[in-house]
């Protein structure tokens, strides 16, 4: 595993280029976010997928949520009605994930039976770098661990390189993330609907605060 010290406000370019590489090559990377360390790979790259999920140990049914870099780019990829624009305009980039219809433009191994995505635009200046770099999405989802039935989110790179040293091809080392993932709003009903509370202030959908 490579392992890259990258600056959360200033990632190197030289860094960032080489973590492009192994995405667009097919290799699996983790990378910090606004929220957590995220463990991903190119959006065109099924097999890739496929790796990711066996390294979560999750079944295939689980969707898996994708990074954009703006709005714009989030549009391409999911149905996006006014009402929902606004809301994403509000609070995007930041700490939340929005499920929206799919568009066709989004590979099956990623869309739920639903046919809705998870889109994520992180207030994180490395993934920024790395969707811009590659030029579309990437797929994306919380590093973890699971310890029986309990799952142990993994926030310092020394506990993440002892766990996921072997199975992922580069490390971007920001130092220790204490935050929790980002909070998931489903957004294709008549109401938004909390689907999971994290980092994100909710308290403007009468559902908790941060």
């Amino acid at each position: 595993m490579l392992r890259l010290h990258v600056k959360l406000a200033h990632p190197q370019p030289r860094h960032v280029q080489r973590a492009v590489d192994v995405l667009r090559g097919g290799g699996i990377a983790v990378y910090p976010t606004d929220t957590t360390y995220g463990l991903g790979c190119d959006f065109y790259s099924k097999r890739s997928i496929d790796r990711i999920y066996q390294l979560k140990g999750m079944d295939k049914g689980h969707p898996l949520s994708f990074l954009c870099n703006d709005l714009s780019q989030v549009a391409r990829y999911a149905v996006v009605e006014d009402r929902n624009y606004r809301i994403l305009r509000h609070h995007l980039p930041g700490p939340y994930t929005f499920v929206l219809p799919a568009t066709r433009e989004v590979p099956k191994i990623v869309q739920s039976k639903r046919r809705t995505v998870g889109i994520r635009v992180p207030d994180s200046q490395v993934c920024m770098a790395l969707i811009s770099g590659l030029g579309h999405p990437i797929i994306s989802t919380t590093v973890s661990e699971k310890l029986g039935e309990e799952t142990n989110y993994l926030n310092d790179p020394d506990d993440i390189a002892s766990v996921f040293g072997r199975s992922v091809e580069v490390l971007m080392d920001g130092g220790p993330l204490y935050d929790q993932p980002s909070s998931v709003i489903d957004l294709t009903g008549e109401e938004p609907q909390i689907l999971r509370e994290g980092s994100a202030d909710l308290s403007w959908l009468g559902g908790g605060e941060e």
